[in-house]
């Protein structure tokens, strides 16, 4: 049985903004999530990924920065977030390389900066969000993925799926 796809539209006005939005969604992903992130260098992908650490419960002992050159950070919480991030990388085919489908079918949450680059072995279930720059501070989120996910992500907030 095919599931609907929807979407979520959020105009962020701040980076403090921006994370507090993703905090509210990182304590409501479940083990198993992969969310796979896209947008240009600024546009809040790191940012946004620090919000979903702290919603998951990622000590703030933890600096939750982009593994732009060890390509993963793995961080404690009530679930382990396995931090992606594959600008370096030239296609799937190097990504294969890292064992990716471990973490996939793992006991963790899966977040992947620079997703574009890996679409074809992305999970059927990925949760995209892409980030757009508007101005200095202000960033479009869009947040696609089946219906009935997004409305869990989006319970008590004034984040509206169509």
């Amino acid at each position: 049985m095919s599931q609907k796809n929807a979407k979520i539209e959020i105009i962020s006005k701040s980076a403090e903004q921006t994370g507090k939005i993703a905090c509210f969604i990182g304590s409501k992903l479940r083990e198993g999530d992969v969310l796979a992130l896209s947008g240009e260098l600024g546009s809040g992908k790191t940012c946004f990924t620090g919000g979903l650490g702290r919603g998951l419960g990622v000590s703030d002992k933890y600096q939750i920065t982009s593994p732009t050159f060890t390509l993963i950070n793995e961080y404690p919480a009530r679930c382990k977030l396995y931090h992606f991030d594959v600008y370096r990388l030239n296609g799937y085919s190097e990504f294969e390389d890292l064992g990716y489908e471990e973490y996939f079918c793992g006991k963790g949450i899966v977040v992947i900066e620079w997703a574009e680059k890996i679409v074809q072995v992305l999970p059927e279930n990925t949760i995209f969000i892409q980030f757009e720059y508007l101005d200095e501070n202000k960033r479009r989120i869009v947040i696609k993925g089946h219906e009935k996910r997004l409305k869990e992500l989006a319970i008590d907030t004034k984040m509206e799926v169509s």
